[in-house]
């Protein structure tokens, strides 16, 4: 199968992928945690840090996604509020930041870190040779996801809603500028903590 480029994030009900003031040990902003309640299977804090299992519905939808990412691209803010995913993300691929910071390359565990300075196009093409034939995971943030549907590069894209309202913070699609793009729904699934819309992306209006 061909390679493609997948993106996913989730949101609350009233539009808001962050709580406000999101920051580096807080990096869903206040309040946020309750947007990954799903990835855990129930309520955590930043205080206590994240523990247990996702429920099975969304382990099957998160297997369905994350084995098949040869490489991920994640923006620089989103590596500092998440303070880096601790001494192993665990991710098992290379991951490239994007950034106008440099900084030297990390490797924790059987993760990498690459940051790349010369644009989004540049990180765009280091992330889609390191993945060879497998997948090129958008992990985010708000921003890096906006850039990578402003590009025309998203095949497809899961939003996935969670059940709260967080009234303040930030919105995933404020400042998109390619607003010919359309979304084909194309897969939900319903779990008890929050339903994932998966969409395959066409980046012009009518192309398929």
């Amino acid at each position: 199968m061909a390679q493609r480029v997948i993106a996913g994030i989730t949101m609350s009900l009233d539009g808001y992928i962050t709580g406000p003031n999101d920051r580096p040990g807080a990096g869903l902003g206040e309040g946020g945690e309750r947007l990954h309640w799903w990835v855990f299977g129930g309520p955590w804090t930043y205080e206590t840090g994240a523990r247990g299992d996702a429920d099975p519905v969304d382990q099957e939808y998160l297997g369905s996604v994350f084995p098949t990412g040869g490489a991920m691209l994640v923006g620089r803010w989103m590596y500092e509020a998440a303070e880096g995913w601790g001494d192993d993300p665990g991710f098992g691929v290379p991951a490239f930041v994007v950034t106008h910071r440099p900084h030297p390359r990390v490797v924790k565990g059987t993760t990498s870190f690459d940051f790349v300075t010369d644009g989004f196009a540049a990180a765009v093409a280091r992330a889609r040779e390191a993945a060879g034939e497998r997948n090129v995971l958008i992990m985010g943030g708000g921003d890096v996801l906006r850039q990578s549907l402003d590009a025309g590069i998203v095949d497809q894209l899961t939003l996935t809603i969670a059940p709260v309202l967080l009234g303040g913070g930030k919105r995933l699609f404020d400042g998109m500028q390619r607003l010919d793009t359309t979304f084909e729904r194309t897969r939900v699934v319903e779990s008890p903590w929050a339903t994932h819309l998966q969409y395959r992306v066409k980046r012009r209006t009518g192309e398929e």
